[in-house]
């Protein structure tokens, strides 16, 4: 009678079971790196020495690459290897008991330079396969202890799941050469809407060349009540709803409800306190009725969720990459979400707004971050913001790829003769131009409305 797995008791203390491994293909990988010194570098990209597991044979790969870093051709015998890990043993740097001559000797008899980038990826997949074993060893620990949390535990193992399979920068290089022809087809070729996601403005996706582009943080820095919130709708509807480009909004303090409503006013033209109100006219609802199919068509994925950090932000955003092939993620906004422990705020924000911009270039995805400012603006005599306005770290500037600062002059001076005009202040656009777009800001219905005449 065999036993329910889920019956089977596990220590706690108890360390995952053998740790696959190939040692045959330990021994040939070292010992044709002493043969042909330049397979250290040929198999770099590919191959990590720590995930050698007999820790002589680790040590002499360490040996062998330290000594190469002198030599101008030729094998390194093991007697310059032994020599290289006896001054590391007397010195108190070597960690391991010294290997004998002999062993060294016998090693170097299986070297096969020919074969072992081969041996290498034996030993590099026996590697993932620990770390898959140890990883689910830890899932399965999480989920039997009292204090699991399903939010905070299933993120933590998502983000652990990542890093069983490593990611070479090695591996990524290319020469210019291998980059120039698609250089030239860009040339003169226009972008679609596979390659940029459109704005909604004119002028803003003129000069965006197109949109939002793949791998980029934008931010949008406003002050309270300027209409950030509103002005990301815009984008998601502009994206999600008239070019059918599945977004993702995570709403940290606006519920589902109100950006439901909110969204239907801006397509439908009803105003917004109508809505409120429950007395929207016929016309009205004539016009929303004939929204709603191409709304509710929409790929907009809306997360109320007032708790938001990295590890949950990743694993939403890499299961709809996964499932509906994501391209826009908006979060409104910075600093309502969730901070790693640091030494200080400013330090927290920084690591979380390099850790966006990293999320953007892994999953190839636009991330739009709204930002609050800090009270600069109000301070100044020309109450337009600056991008050094933006609160809490420089850092947030540094990461961002574009920041856009919205401003409207009738929210400081009501009687402005611009008086629902707004200004998105294009004030950093790494690669391309700066300039201020000129926009309507209307209110009642809940958007902005898009200006130009071009």
């Amino acid at each position: 009678m065999t036993t329910d797995m889920w019956e089977t008791p596990l220590d706690d203390q108890s360390e995952p079971a053998a740790r696959p491994a190939d040692l045959d293909a330990e021994h040939v990988v070292v010992a044709s790196a002493m043969s042909r010194p330049e397979l250290i570098d040929e198999m770099a990209a590919e191959f990590d020495p720590a995930d050698i597991t007999t820790d002589w044979l680790r040590w002499t790969w360490h040996a062998t690459d330290e000594i190469r870093q002198t030599l101008t051709k030729g094998e390194i015998r093991w007697q310059a290897v032994h020599r290289q890990l006896a001054a590391w043993n007397a010195s108190g740097y070597l960690p391991i008991p010294l290997p004998g001559e002999n062993q060294l000797a016998d090693l170097y008899l299986v070297a096969n330079p020919g074969a072992a980038p081969w041996y290498g990826a034996k030993i590099t997949r026996a590697a993932v396969a620990a770390r898959l074993i140890a990883h689910g060893h830890t899932a399965i620990l999480r989920g039997r202890s009292a204090a699991f949390d399903p939010d905070e535990d299933i993120a933590a193992i998502q983000a652990e799941l990542d890093g069983v399979v490593r990611t070479s920068e090695q591996s990524e290089l290319s020469t210019i050469g291998e980059l120039l022809s698609d250089s030239l087809i860009r040339a003169i070729t226009a972008p679609t809407v596979d390659d940029r996601i459109p704005t909604g403005f004119i002028d803003l996706d003129s000069l965006l060349c197109g949109g939002w582009s793949p791998g980029k943080l934008v931010v949008i820095g406003a002050r309270p009540a300027m209409g950030k919130t509103t002005l990301a709708q815009d984008f998601a509807r502009a994206a999600a709803i008239a070019n059918k480009v599945p977004t993702l909004i995570e709403s940290l303090e606006m519920g589902k409800e109100e950006l439901s409503d909110r969204i239907l006013c801006a397509e439908a033209r009803i105003p917004h306190h109508h809505l409120q109100q429950g007395n929207v006219t016929d016309v009205d609802m004539a016009r929303a009725t004939r929204r709603v199919p191409d709304i509710t068509a929409a790929p907009l994925h809306v997360n109320d969720s007032p708790i938001l950090s990295m590890p949950t932000l990743r694993g939403q955003v890499r299961h709809l990459v996964r499932t509906i092939g994501l391209r826009l993620v908006i979060i409104d906004y910075l600093q309502l979400m969730q901070v790693a422990k640091a030494e200080n705020r400013q330090q927290a924000i920084a690591d979380l707004s390099r850790s966006l911009k990293l999320l953007a270039k892994e999953f190839g995805i636009t991330v739009i971050i709204l930002c609050q400012l800090n009270r600069g603006p109000e301070q100044r005599t020309e109450k337009k913001p600056m991008v050094s306005d933006l609160r809490e770290s420089g850092a947030i500037e540094q990461d961002a790829d574009i920041v856009v600062l919205l401003h409207r002059e009738d929210a400081y001076e009501k009687e402005s003769p611009r008086a629902g005009e707004a200004d998105l202040i294009v004030g950093k656009h790494r690669g391309g131009p700066t300039a201020t777009i000129t926009c309507a800001f209307q209110g009642h219905y809940a958007r902005f409305v898009d200006m130009a005449q071009t």
